[in-house]
C-alpha cells in the first residue's frame, strides 16, 4: 500500500546525539575550521559532501561563521598551511564515516522480513542522514521468482519519507516533518526505449542534473510534477536477482551540501541491498501464502452438525511466522447417526508435515466411510504412513460416538488421552490404552468402549496444548483437567459451560513459553437421543416385510404425534424395505429416529448400493429411489463392513 506522505514522528532528533554535536567543537580545538560555505561547487556540478558521513547534516554555524543561523554548513576546510597530512586524515575519517553509515544502513534494511519493513528500513536509514527526502517506486505487480513479469512495466509509488531542519534559533539541530513534500505521480508506466527505461536498464545510480536523468525523473514523477529549483537528486534503480523491480530517488534541499561521486556508490549499495531484500520478501510472502493455503485447505472449513452432538474446534499455529504444521482434527458423520471424532499430530513443522497430514486425514475419512472399527482405522493409517516413506510418524486419537446407545468407542495411537467433563463439573482423564504412534509398524491397536452420558463434554487435543519447555505432558494434562473443572463451576452443576466459550477458556491457560507446538482442539458436547425417540425393529427377508414395516412406522408416528407424515413415510419405507428384502439373506433392520427431523434407516447384509435410474414406460420397477429422491428432504446409502444402510430424512412440522 502507498504510505506517503509520511514523516518520522517519534524519531530521535539530531540534538539528542552528543557525538554529532561534539564533533565540530573537537575539530575547532584541533585547529580545524568547522565550516565552509555550502555554495562551493563539487564534482559534476554538485556541492561537496559533508565530512561527518555520507551526506550527514553538519552542525549549524557558530559565531564568526559565514552561514546564516539555521543553515546547514559543510565541514570541509581547505588545507591548512603545511597540513597535507591533516587533510589526508580528514579524507580518511570521511571515508570511514561513509563506510560506517553504509554498514549501519544495510543492517537496518536486512532486519526487515516483509516488503513494508524493508522499504521502511531504507527510508529510515537514509533520511535525514543521507538525504532530506526519498521516494521509493516498486513494480506493480512485483514478479515472484522466475515468473514472467506482467506487461506493461508499471511503477507505483510505494513510500515517501521526508524531514527538514527546524527554523527555530537554537544551537541544536531538530528534525521536524516537512509540510511541503515533493510532488510525485502515483503511477508511472515505463515506456520501452524511453529515458527512464534506459536509466533503469543501466542499473547504476545517476545524478539528477544529467540530461538523461532529468528526462527520466520527469517521466517518473510525472510532467505535471517538476522538481523544485535547487533540489539535488540521485536516481537509483532497484535491481533484484533477475530484473529491475523499482527505483529510489534521493533528494537534498538547496541549503544542504549536494551529492558527490562517492555518494553514487553509497546509493548503489543501498539500492542493491534493498532490491535483494525485496526479492526475498516477495518469495517469502509467496511461500507463506502457499503454506497458509495448504494448511487451511487441509483442515475442515466447518464442522458438521450431526444428530445428538454439538461440536467446536480451534487450531493455533506454533507462531505467526511458521503457520504450517501437522496437527489436524476432523468430525465425520457415520451411518446410524453416529459420528467419528479424530485428532492427530504429524511429526515436524514443515510443508512436508502438512502434506502428510492431508494424506492421513483423507485416508481416515475414507476408512470412516467404510464404517471400520476405530482400531482397524488406526491399523490402516499405520500402513499408509509406512507407504509414505521412512520416519513418517504421527499420533492419532479416533473415537466413535453413538447418540442412541450413549456410548463412545476410542482407540489411541500414541496420543495424549482425552478428558471427559461431566455435567456436574467433574473432569476425568479417560483410561485409554496409549498404543504406538502411527508409522511404527507391526503393532496392534486396542479400542475401549466407555459411557458418554448426556450433557458431558469430550475434549480431544494435541500435545501442543499440554506440553512445552516449561512443563511435561502429564503436568499439562493435570492443569488442563483443573482448568475444565474451574470453568464448569462457573456455570453450576446443572448446566454445561457454553462450548465455544469453553474452547476459548482452555486456550487461555497458555502462558509465556507454552507455544512451542501447533495446537488442535476438538470439543464434543454429548446430547444423545432419548430412548423414547427411537424405534427399532428386525424384519425377516420375506414378501410380507414391506407391509409389516408400514404398520410399525404408522404406530411410531402416531405415538410421536407425527400423523401428518404417515402417507409419505409409509410410501418411502415400503420402497426402501422392498429393495432391501430383494437382496438380503439375513433379517433387515428398520430404525426411526425423531430429532429435529424424522430419520429412517434400513439396513441389510447386501454390499451393493442402490442406484437411481430412469425407468422406461414398460418397466414394472425402478421407480422407488425416484420417489425417495422427490419426497425426502435428504437421502443416501452407506456401505458397511457387513452390508449397507439406506436412509432418508423428512422435515417435521412441529
Amino acid at each position: 500500500m502507498t504510505e506517503h506522505p509520511t514523516s518520522h514522528e517519534g524519531r530521535q532528533p539530531l540534538a539528542a546525539r552528543p557525538q554529532e554535536r561534539a564533533r565540530p567543537r573537537q575539530e575547532a580545538a584541533a585547529g580545524l575550521p568547522s565550516d565552509v560555505p555550502a555554495q562551493q561547487s563539487g564534482p559534476g556540478g554538485q556541492a561537496p559532501a559533508a565530512p561527518s558521513g555520507a551526506g550527514a547534516p553538519a552542525p549549524p554555524t557558530g559565531a564568526g561563521g559565514t552561514g546564516r543561523p539555521g543553515a546547514v554548513a559543510v565541514a570541509v576546510s581547505p588545507q591548512p598551511p603545511g597540513g597535507g597530512a591533516r587533510s589526508g586524515d580528514i579524507a580518511a575519517r570521511r571515508e570511514g564515516d561513509r563506510l560506517r553509515f553504509v554498514g549501519a544502513a544495510t543492517r537496518r534494511i536486512a532486519r526487515g522480513i516483509d516488503l513494508d519493513e524493508i522499504v521502511l528500513g531504507l527510508c529510515r536509514a537514509t533520511v535525514p542522514t543521507f538525504s532530506d527526502e526519498i521516494l521509493v517506486y516498486l513494480r506493480d505487480p512485483l514478479p515472484v521468482g522466475d515468473e514472467r513479469p506482467v506487461a506493461p512495466f508499471v511503477l507505483r509509488l510505494r513510500r515517501t519519507d521526508r524531514l527538514r531542519l527546524s527554523e527555530a534559533d537554537s544551537e541544536e539541530l531538530v528534525l521536524v516533518p516537512n509540510p511541503e513534500p515533493t510532488p510525485a505521480a502515483e503511477l508511472c508506466e515505463v515506456r520501452n526505449g524511453g529515458a527512464l527505461a534506459e536509466v533503469l536498464r543501466g542499473v547504476r545510480p545517476v545524478f539528477g542534473d544529467s540530461a538523461a536523468a532529468r528526462t527520466a525523473l520527469t517521466e517518473l514523477l510525472g510532467p505535471e510534477h517538476p522538481l523544485p529549483g535547487g533540489l539535488r537528486a540521485v536516481l537509483a534503480p532497484l535491481r533484484g536477482r533477475r530484473r529491475v523491480i523499482g527505483a529510489a530517488v534521493f533528494l537534498r534541499r538547496p541549503e544542504r551540501a549536494g551529492f558527490e561521486p562517492n555518494d553514487l556508490l553509497v546509493a548503489a549499495q543501498l539500492a542493491t541491498h534493498t532490491a535483494l531484500g525485496i526479492d526475498k520478501a516477495v518469495l517469502y510472502g509467496r511461500e507463506a501464502y502457499i503454506a497458509d493455503e495448504l494448511q487451511r485447505t487441509m483442515l475442515p472449513d466447518s464442522l458438521p452438525q450431526p444428530t445428538g452432538v454439538r461440536l467446536a474446534s480451534r487450531y493455533l499455529p506454533a507462531a505467526e511466522t511458521a503457520r504450517v504444521g501437522g496437527d489436524w482434527y476432523d468430525a465425520i458423520p457415520l451411518p446410524g447417526s453416529r459420528v467419528a471424532l479424530v485428532v492427530g499430530d504429524v511429526m515436524g513443522h514443515s510443508m512436508t508435515s502438512a502434506a502428510i497430514m492431508g494424506q492421513l486425514r483423507t485416508t481416515a475419512q475414507t476408512l470412516a466411510g467404510l464404517d471400520l472399527p476405530p482400531q482397524e482405522v488406526l491399523h490402516h493409517l499405520d500402513e499408509q504412513a509406512q507407504r509414505l516413506g521412512e520416519n513418517r510418524m504421527a499420533t492419532c486419537m479416533y473415537a466413535v460416538y453413538d447418540p442412541v446407545s450413549h456410548r463412545i468407542t476410542v482407540a489411541n495411537a500414541g496420543h495424549p488421552p482425552p478428558i471427559l467433563l461431566h455435567l456436574g463439573g467433574r473432569a476425568e482423564v479417560l483410561r485409554v490404552p496409549p498404543g504406538a504412534p502411527i508409522g511404527v509398524g507391526g503393532v496392534d491397536f486396542e479400542a475401549v468402549e466407555l459411557d458418554a452420558p448426556a450433557g458431558a463434554t469430550l475434549l480431544l487435543y494435541t500435545d501442543g496444548l499440554v506440553e512445552s519447555r516449561l512443563r511435561d505432558v502429564w503436568t499439562g494434562i493435570e492443569q488442563l483437567r483443573e482448568r475444565l473443572v474451574a470453568t464448569a463451576q462457573l456455570t453450576g452443576p446443572d448446566h454445561s459451560p457454553p462450548l465455544e466459550a469453553l474452547c476459548d477458556d482452555v486456550l487461555d491457560m497458555l502462558g509465556p513459553g507454552d507455544r512451542d507446538d501447533d495446537i488442535a482442539l476438538l470439543a464434543a458436547r454429548f446430547d444423545g437421543i432419548a430412548p423414547s425417540d427411537v424405534a427399532y425393529w428386525f424384519l425377516e427377508p420375506e414378501d410380507a416385510a414391506p407391509g409389516r414395516a408400514r404398520r410399525l412406522a404408522r404406530r411410531a408416528l402416531a405415538r410421536w404425534d407425527l400423523e401428518e407424515l404417515t402417507d409419505s413415510v409409509e410410501l418411502l419405507v415400503s420402497e426402501v424395505v422392498t429393495n432391501a428384502v430383494r437382496y438380503a439373506e439375513r433379517p433387515v433392520t428398520l430404525r426411526l429416529l425423531r430429532t429435529d427431523v424424522l430419520r429412517c434407516e434400513v439396513g441389510d447384509d447386501s454390499p451393493q448400493l442402490p442406484r437411481q435410474r430412469r425407468a422406461r414406460d414398460t418397466d414394472e420397477g425402478g421407480r422407488g429411489l425416484f420417489l425417495v429422491n422427490r419426497l425426502a428432504r435428504r437421502w443416501g446409502a452407506t456401505r458397511l463392513s457387513g452390508g449397507k444402510v439406506v436412509w432418508f430424512e423428512l422435515a417435521t412440522r412441529t
